[in-house]
C-alpha cells in the first residue's frame, strides 16, 4: 500500500495541519500511546465472513480497542494544541463497553477465563479433578511396576494417559497398547485399570472444548456487532500513527512545513532532495520558484545535478499533499497540484515495440492531454533522443503548449533554442547547474536568470578522455555552439565575482558595525563616567560644606564655654578660621539657582544644583524627572531638585578671558564658521550648537553660521529662542542675507 495523499486542496491542508500539530506534540516531549496496536485487518476480513475468532485474537481486539481509548483521553486533553487530530479520532466511545466485555472473557496470555462462563468453570474443575485421580493413579502403578517399565514416568499418546514398558514384558500389564518409541523397545499401555478413567476424562474435556467454541462464538458475534465502529477505531489508530511516522520522518530530514500557497505555485529556499538528505549527503541546496502557465529551463552540464532539482520538485508537492514536513528554509510555500506529471528516465520497451525516442513522445502526449492549471510538468531531457534541430523545434512548441495550458512547467535541457527561448519568452526563465572549469567539476549551484553550458568536452576529460580526442572534437564542433558555450561560461565567471564581491562588501559591512556599535558603546560608557565625576564632585562638595558648619558650631560653643580671656581669644580666632574656609566650600556647592520651579517645559533654562550649571530641557517631565542638556552632558534628574536659572551667567562656566580688541564687522563665511545642523533633532542641533559656538568662542572669532535649512521651522525657532538672549556667547543674531542664503541661516554675532 502506498503513502496515501490527498486528492484535494482541502484534504492536503487537513494533512499538513495533523502533521504541524503532532510535530508540536513531539517538541514538547509528548506523543500518542500507541503501544499496543496489532493488525487486525485480516481477522475482521473474517468475521465479516461469518468466520469465529479464537481466544489470541480477541485478546488483540481487546487490546486496540484499550489502545484506541488512550489516544482518545490523550488527545482530548490536549484539543487546545492538537485540534484536527482529536476531531480526526472521534470515533464511538461505546466501545469501550466491548473491550471491557472482551478483557473479562479472555486473559492476556490468550486464554479463555474461568469466568467466562458457569459451565466453563464447572467443566474445568470437572476435567483437573479426572486428570488429578488419574495422575495420582498413575503413579502408583509405576511403584508398583518399576521392574517392568523403561522409565519411571507416564506421558500422553493419543490423548491417554499411557506408561512406557519394555518390550520383553509388556505382556505383564494388562491394557491397551497405544504405540511404540522409535526403536520399538518401548511399549506404550494404557492400564486396563485406567480406561473407565480416561473415558470420562475425555467426554468432560469434549464438553469443555465445546463450551469454549461457543463462548468464543459469542464474543466474535459482539465484534462482528460493532464492526464497523471497531474498524473506523482502528483507522482512527492508524491515521494518528501514520502522522506520526510523518512527523518523525520530517525531523529526521531537518525539514519544516510548507505552506499551503493559493492556486499552482511552488517557491522553495534552499531546498535539499529528501533522500539525500536523510542519507546524510553534504547537499548543496538551491531555491527552485514555478508559477501556473509558467516555466522553468534547466540547462549545464550533466551530472550536475539538474534532474535532481526535477525531482525535488516533484517530491515537495507530493509531501504537501501527504502532509510531510520537506528540508527546506523558512519562507517557502507550495500550492496544491493535483497532478504531478513526469517524464524521467529511458521508457525504452522491446515488448511494446517502442524506441526510446517512441516511447519519450508517447509520454509526453499522455501529459499533453492530461495537464491544465494544476497540473506540475517535470521533463527531463525534453525531445531528446532524436536529430537535435528536430528535437529543439518540437521542444520548444511542446513547452509553449504547456505553458498555454496553464501547467507549471520543468524541464533539462542542452537545447540551446530552449535556452534562446526562455531568455526571450516572459513566461520561461533560465536557470543553470555551476561548473568549475578550473577544478572540472559541477558545483551543484543553481544560478537563475542565466542559461548553462553543456560543458561535455570538460565533462568528458574529467572522466578520461584523452585530451587528443577532444581537441579534435573541439574542431568539429560549430563556431556557434563554441561562441554560444565561452559567452555563458564568462557569463558565469562574472556571475560568480559578483557574488564574491558582494559577499566581501558584505564583510565589510558587518564589520563596521560593529565597530559602530562598540564606539556607541565606549560613548555611552565615557558620559556615565563623566556624570558620575559630576555626582562625586558634588557629594564632595556638600561634605566640605557640613565641616566647614560642623566646625563653626564647635567655634560657638568653645566661645559660651570660655572660662578666661585666652580661651576667648582662642575660640575668636578658630571663628575666624572657619569664616576663611566658607568662601572656599561655598565655591564647591550648588550655587546660582534660584527659587525652586512647579513646573518647566521644553527649552526652558534651568539651574541644575548638583552639576553647578545651567542645563536646557530637553523632553518634557515623566514620571517626576526630566531629561536636560548641559553642553555635550545629558541625563535625567529629578524635577524637584531644578531651580531657576540665574538671570547672569555664573563667571565659573568659563576661566576669563584677556582683554581683546572690540569686534568689528561679520566674518566672512567659512567652512570653519558654519555649523551644517540640517536633518537634526532639535535636542541633538541646540547641543552641538553650543559646542560649536564655544569653539569660536575661544578662538576669538566675531561671526557664526548656523545652516538649519528651512522645513517646519521648528529647528530653527529652537535655535533662536536658545541662542537668542545668550548671556555666554550672543550678542545678536539675523537670518542670512540673500547672499548668504535667506531664512535658511542664521548668522550669529559673538560677545
Amino acid at each position: 500500500m502506498g503513502l496515501p495523499v490527498a486528492s484535494h486542496r482541502e484534504g492536503a491542508a487537513q494533512n499538513l495541519g495533523e502533521t504541524g500539530e503532532m510535530l508540536r506534540l513531539i517538541e514538547s516531549g509528548e506523543t500518542p500511546p500507541l503501544e499496543g496496536m496489532v493488525e487486525l485487518g485480516p481477522a475482521l476480513i473474517r468475521v465479516a465472513r461469518g468466520g469465529a475468532l479464537d481466544a489470541p485474537t480477541i485478546r488483540d481486539v481487546a487490546r486496540s480497542l484499550a489502545t484506541a481509548r488512550s489516544v482518545r483521553q490523550f488527545l482530548s486533553g490536549r484539543k487546545e494544541i492538537a485540534k484536527s487530530l482529536y476531531e480526526a479520532c472521534a470515533f464511538d466511545p461505546t466501545l469501550d463497553r466491548l473491550r471491557d466485555e472482551l478483557t473479562a472473557c479472555v486473559a492476556p496470555d490468550g486464554t479463555l477465563q474461568d469466568g467466562a462462563s458457569a459451565e466453563l468453570r464447572r467443566l474445568r474443575g470437572e476435567t483437573a479433578n479426572l486428570r488429578a485421580r488419574i495422575v495420582r493413579r498413575l503413579e502408583e502403578m509405576i511403584h508398583q511396576n518399576a521392574t517392568i517399565l523403561q522409565d519411571g514416568f507416564h506421558t500422553l499418546r493419543e490423548g491417554r494417559y499411557v506408561l512406557p514398558v519394555r518390550r520383553d514384558a509388556h505382556e505383564k500389564l494388562q491394557g491397551i497398547v497405544h504405540g511404540t518409541s522409535a526403536s520399538g523397545a518401548t511399549v506404550f499401555v494404557e492400564p486396563r485399570a485406567l480406561v473407565a478413567q480416561g473415558n470420562r476424562l475425555k467426554m468432560a474435556q469434549g464438553e469443555l472444548e465445546r463450551e469454549e467454541a461457543r463462548i468464543l462464538e459469542e464474543l466474535t458475534e459482539l465484534v462482528r456487532e460493532r464492526l464497523a465502529e471497531l474498524r473506523a477505531a482502528l483507522d482512527s489508530l492508524d491515521h494518528v500513527d501514520l502522522r506520526q511516522a510523518a512527523a518523525r520522518f520530517g525531523r529526521e530530514l531537518g525539514g519544516r512545513m510548507l505552506e499551503l500557497s493559493d492556486g499552482a505555485t511552488i517557491a522553495l529556499h534552499a531546498a535539499r532532495h529528501p533522500l539525500l538528505a536523510l542519507e546524510g549527503v553534504d547537499v548543496v541546496p538551491c531555491d527552485l520558484a514555478l508559477g501556473s502557465g509558467k516555466g522553468l529551463v534547466l540547462s549545464g552540464p550533466n551530472a550536475g545535478g539538474k534532474t535532481v532539482a526535477l525531482k525535488t520538485l516533484g517530491l515537495a508537492a507530493l509531501f504537501v499533499r501527504a502532509g510531510i514536513p520537506f528540508p527546506c528554509e523558512e519562507g517557502s510555500e507550495c500550492g496544491f497540484y493535483a497532478d504531478v506529471l513526469t517524464d524521467v528516465g529511458d521508457e525504452q520497451s522491446i515488448a511494446k515495440n517502442l524506441s526510446t525516442f517512441s516511447a519519450h513522445v508517447t509520454n509526453l502526449a499522455a501529459i499533453l492531454r492530461a495537464c491544465g492549471p494544476e497540473a506540475l510538468v517535470l521533463l527531463d531531457e525534453l525531445a531528446g533522443g532524436t536529430d537535435p534541430q528536430e528535437g529543439a523545434a518540437l521542444a520548444c512548441a511542446l513547452l509553449d503548449a504547456f505553458c498555454r495550458a496553464g501547467a507549471s512547467v520543468a524541464i533539462t535541457t542542452h537545447y540551446e533554442p530552449l535556452k534562446l527561448m526562455a531568455s526571450q519568452d516572459e513566461r520561461l526563465e533560465n536557470a543553470a547547474v555551476g561548473f568549475d572549469v578550473a577544478a572540472m567539476m559541477p558545483t551543484f549551484e543553481l544560478l537563475h536568470g542565466v542559461p548553462g553550458a553543456s560543458s561535455a568536452l570538460a565533462v568528458a576529460r574529467r572522466f578520461g578522455i584523452p585530451d587528443a580526442i577532444l581537441e579534435t572534437a573541439r574542431r568539429v564542433l560549430p563556431e556557434q555552439s563554441r561562441t554560444f558555450d565561452e559567452l555563458v561560461r564568462e557569463l558565469e565567471n562574472g556571475r560568480r565575482e559578483l557574488a564574491m564581491s558582494l559577499a566581501e562588501q558584505e564583510d565589510i559591512r558587518r564589520g563596521l558595525a560593529a565597530d559602530r556599535a562598540r564606539l556607541d558603546a565606549e560613548l555611552e560608557h565615557r558620559r556615565a563616567k563623566a556624570t558620575d565625576a559630576v555626582e562625586e564632585e558634588a557629594k564632595s562638595a556638600r561634605a566640605a560644606l557640613r565641616r566647614v558648619q560642623e566646625e563653626l558650631r564647635d567655634a560657638r560653643k568653645a566661645i559660651r564655654r570660655a572660662g578666661n580671656e585666652q580661651d576667648l581669644r582662642e575660640a575668636r580666632a578658630r571663628i575666624a578660621e572657619v569664616a576663611d574656609a566658607i568662601p572656599q566650600a561655598a565655591a564647591l556647592t550648588p550655587q546660582g539657582g534660584g527659587a525652586r520651579l512647579e513646573s518647566v517645559e521644553t527649552g526652558d533654562r534651568v539651574w541644575v544644583p548638583h552639576l553647578r550649571t545651567e542645563a536646557s530641557v530637553l523632553e518634557t517631565p515623566a514620571r517626576g524627572k526630566v531629561r536636560v542638556a548641559a553642553g555635550a552632558l545629558k541625563l535625567w534628574v529629578d524635577v524637584a531638585e531644578l531651580r531657576s536659572a540665574p538671570e547672569e551667567a555664573a563667571p565659573s562656566r568659563r576661566p576669563p578671558r584677556a582683554p581683546e580688541p572690540e569686534r568689528q564687522g561679520n566674518d566672512p563665511q567659512t567652512s570653519e564658521n558654519t555649523l551644517d545642523l540640517r536633518g537634526m533633532r532639535v535636542d541633538d542641533a541646540i547641543s552641538m550648537t553650543e559646542s560649536f559656538l564655544d569653539r569660536l568662542y575661544g578662538a576669538s572669532a566675531n561671526t557664526g553660521y548656523l545652516l538649519h535649512g528651512i522645513g517646519t521651522g521648528a529647528l530653527k525657532d529652537a535655535l533662536r529662542e536658545r541662542f537668542g538672549d545668550d548671556p555666554h556667547y550672543v550678542a545678536s543674531f539675523r537670518s542670512g542675507t540673500t547672499e548668504e542664503g535667506g531664512d535658511r541661516l542664521t548668522v550669529v554675532t559673538l560677545r
